[in-house]
């Protein structure tokens, strides 16, 4: 353990003291979000980005402990265990070294090599190696056998002597754990990742033409990023690509390669014309091309896709992040919009604490056509409920269905021109998957499932977070390539996410749902089922420590998940507040100090930023905690969420057709991906912020810049009403991009209006699946630089 906490230490740029607590916490079942918040002195600070990471290499570090563990008992087994060889093994710091290492020693099916060596030509391999000088036909007389003599080999001619000799060397040099990872690393550095359309296949085929920009394709192996070392594995897994690791340098015909020449470098021969010399050559070149080649591309496609996969499900993650924690409208009339065509738009409005008032199906598209009588009955729902806010889903029928919308705002302000309503559109992914769920159905009983898709549009405008938690974090579809990464990581980092975000803001104990209290620090499905019938039963909770009286939720959950639950307008005022009630005492000790009682300490930054933290601090609170505790009296119960903003769109710009180069308007960013972000203006398609469009200064990754959700201003650059397509810049100077520039099309566009509905998986998905491109131009090639995000992710 000593070691894992020296590593971890060096990793995560923390003292070894501070991993000891951090462990030593998790070890005792306390949760990131209680460690980070509420355990500060003992973590020396540690925050849950940290934490996080502390915990998942902290798992594999004990998990390459107990496979070097089983190791060790292994080759001791078979008496072969060195002291040199033990230290290598103790030394190997990841799990793949390890493995390297121990191939040799590994049990294994019986091979070429291991039936040459029982044939008694290990010594005759190791003259000829030793001495190219020996003629290796006349050294292989001498251990010619009888046939029969060896069960499944023939070793009764000289060639079949010599070929056991190329099967002993080979076999040995390939299992040799420096060779091999020397060429792994030289490979990585220097390989090729090539693909190209796979025989067969026909190129205008659509689901083909998809990967059309990696039908000729190379790119270092180790340089390749995220999305396209995922679009090629992709198109193989498709069978429409064959992929596979090149040289750099591609050999001449009956020429040795490079890495036939890095394997003779490492034994220390060259071919220098002496009587053995051929025979080694041989051997080299079967260690590469039989024993090495397909085994080093399938170590380093693993870990290009490994590493791909990381950096998509950090993307899922941080779009997952910005979803949750985007802006609450808060207590205000909702109408959600869920769109279609054949099938109608169907309508829910929700009051201002989210409960379902009133609901219908309207039919303004095709084939009814009946936009007059859909805006009468809309209008009808407004007037009568009081509507400020719609939410339109952004699946089938959105662009048509937000023109409905506007229509129903100006109607609306001509009958009372006091009367304001906003309109937003928001991604309905995973709607229909909680629409069919459990919890919708109990939440909703005599509500028709496609009507419960309209509510929850309209209650993720209310309280995104309350309202996304009750679905997997899979079904809301701000991901890339989600269904090609490793399902059990991906699940576990947004899990993750989403319990950071859930008391990151906190939740009120008497209204939260199960699902959402579910995800707060410390509780199970089983605890928060349990307080919500203690609530059911009893009333609302009207101070924490009624906790203690639920079912089954006893001192250390208590101690875990009291600090995030708040109670408004309960017994105690600092219930409210993210202050945990094992630290009251200092609260106390502070009325004492001023003389005020806590309801007058609270929201007085005036008085509270006078007081000394030094001076309240004990044995068992420090002024770290201290400190938190005044902060959050100066401002009790804050969100950390950002106030709720709607783009202000401008007025004649509701079409693509509308805009204009160099236009400067105002828009949602509605999604983020590392090559840029797309951003709705309100014209029923997206536009595009190249990433090198999205500021001055370089940068590498568009969330440095925006995030989704975010409102900002941009320029227009070009505009392709053929195409669909918009350029956009953040960077007010930027010039126009030249018509007669050459066009780079390896993007296509990916515009609201091709967010399909996912199949089972629930509402329009726009951000995974998609085949990105090799490359993304700046400047003019930059306009057409558009994903089209074909709903690949199913």
């Amino acid at each position: 353990m000593q070691k894992i906490t020296r590593q971890l230490a060096d990793e995560i740029k923390i003292s070894e003291a501070q991993v000891r607590s951090a462990v030593e916490l998790l070890d005792g079942g306390a949760t990131v979000p209680f460690i980070a918040r509420y355990r500060k002195e003992v973590t020396g600070g540690l925050d849950d980005i940290q934490l996080r990471e502390l915990e998942a290499r902290l798992s594999y570090l004990r998990e390459l402990t107990d496979r070097r563990a089983a190791v060790i008992k292994s080759i001791q087994e078979q008496g072969k265990l060195t002291p040199e060889l033990l230290a290598a093994i103790e030394a190997a710091p990841t799990k793949q070294e390890l493995e390297d290492i121990y191939l040799p020693f590994k049990p294994k099916r019986r091979t070429k090599g291991m039936i040459a060596k029982e044939a008694g030509l290990e010594p005759l391999a190791d003259k000829l190696f030793a001495d190219p000088t020996l003629n290796p036909n006349v050294e292989a007389e001498a251990f010619i056998l009888p046939a029969g003599k060896i069960e499944g080999a023939d070793f009764t001619t000289v060639a079949a002597v010599l070929d056991g000799v190329r099967d002993l060397l080979s076999e040995r040099w390939a299992e040799d754990a420096v060779l091999v990872q020397g060429l792994r690393e030289w490979l990585w550095t220097e390989g090729l990742f090539r693909s190209k359309l796979s025989a067969g296949k026909d190129e205008n085929n659509p689901d083909v033409a998809k990967f059309r920009d990696y039908f000729e394709y190379d790119e270092p192996i180790g340089r390749v990023p995220s999305h396209r070392a995922l679009a090629v594995f992709r198109g193989r897994a498709l069978e429409m690509l064959d992929a596979k690791l090149v040289l750099p340098v591609e050999p001449e015909p009956g020429k040795p390669s490079l890495a036939e020449g890095k394997i003779a470098l490492h034994l220390g021969w060259s071919h220098a014309s002496r009587a053995g010399d051929d025979l080694i050559r041989k051997c080299v070149a079967w260690t590469w091309r039989v024993k090495l080649s397909l085994s080093t591309e399938r170590d380093l496609f693993t870990r290009l896709r490994e590493e791909a996969e990381k950096v998509a499900i950090k993307v899922f993650a941080d779009n997952l992040r910005d979803l949750l924690l985007a802006a609450p409208a808060g207590p205000r009339v909702v109408m959600g919009l869920d769109p279609g065509i054949r099938t109608g738009v169907k309508v829910a409005v929700v009051d201002a604490t989210g409960k379902l008032v009133e609901t219908s199906t309207v039919y303004p598209h095709e084939p009814r056509k009946d936009w007059d009588g859909s805006l009468y009955t809309l209008a009808k729902l407004a007037e009568k409920h009081g509507v400020n806010l719609i939410a339109i889903g952004n699946g089938t029928a959105s662009r048509e269905t937000d023109k409905l919308a506007g229509e129903l705002i100006k109607l609306m302000s001509k009958h009372d021109a006091t009367k304001v309503i906003d309109k937003v559109v928001v991604s309905e992914a995973g709607a229909s998957v909680y629409s069919a769920s459990e919890y919708a159905s109990n939440e909703m009983p005599d509500v028709d499932v496609s009507l419960r898709g309209a509510a929850s549009i309209a209650r993720r405008l209310q309280d995104p977070l309350a309202e996304l938690v009750k679905i997997d974090p899979k079904s809301i579809g701000v991901g890339q390539y989600q269904h090609d990464v490793n399902q059990s990581e991906l699940a576990r980092t947004l899990e993750a996410v989403v319990e950071d975000c859930v008391n990151k803001v906190g939740v009120d104990l008497n209204t939260a749902s199960v699902p959402l209290l579910t995800r707060v620090s410390g509780l199970s499905t089983t605890t928060a089922k349990a307080v919500v019938r203690w609530r059911e039963a009893n009333g609302a909770f009207a101070n924490r420590q009624q906790l203690l009286k639920v079912t089954g939720l006893g001192a250390k959950t208590f101690e875990q998940s009291a600090g995030f639950l708040r109670i408004r307008d309960g017994d105690n005022p600092l219930d409210m507040t993210a202050v945990h009630p094992e630290t009251y005492p200092v609260v106390e000790r502070i009325m004492a100090q001023t003389g005020k009682p806590v309801a007058e300490l609270m929201g007085r930054a005036d008085m509270l930023k006078t007081l000394k933290p030094e001076l309240f601090a004990n044995d068992t609170v420090g002024v770290i905690t201290v400190k938190d505790i005044l902060s959050e009296l100066e401002k009790p119960g804050r969100d950390p969420r950002p106030d709720f903003k709607v783009a202000k769109l401008q007025d004649g710009v509701e079409d693509i057709k509308d805009l204009k180069v160099d236009m400067v308007l105002e828009g949602t960013v509605s999604n983020v991906a590392a090559f840029g972000a797309f951003v709705d203006l309100g014209v029923h398609q997206d536009g595009l912020i190249h990433v090198s469009q999205l500021s001055n200064k370089f940068i590498t990754d568009a969330r440095e810049v925006v995030k989704t959700g975010d409102i900002i201003k941009v320029k227009v650059l070009e505009v392709d009403v053929a195409r669909k397509r918009i350029s956009l810049t953040m960077k007010m100077d930027a010039a126009p991009a030249r018509k007669d520039g050459p066009r780079d099309n390896r993007f296509e566009h990916a515009g609201r209006d091709n967010r399909q509905r996912s199949g089972s998986g629930g509402g329009g998905s726009y951000s995974s699946g998609y085949t990105a491109p090799p490359q993304a131009a700046a400047g003019s090639a930059m306009a057409s630089a558009f994903a089209k995000l074909q709903g690949l992710k199913k």
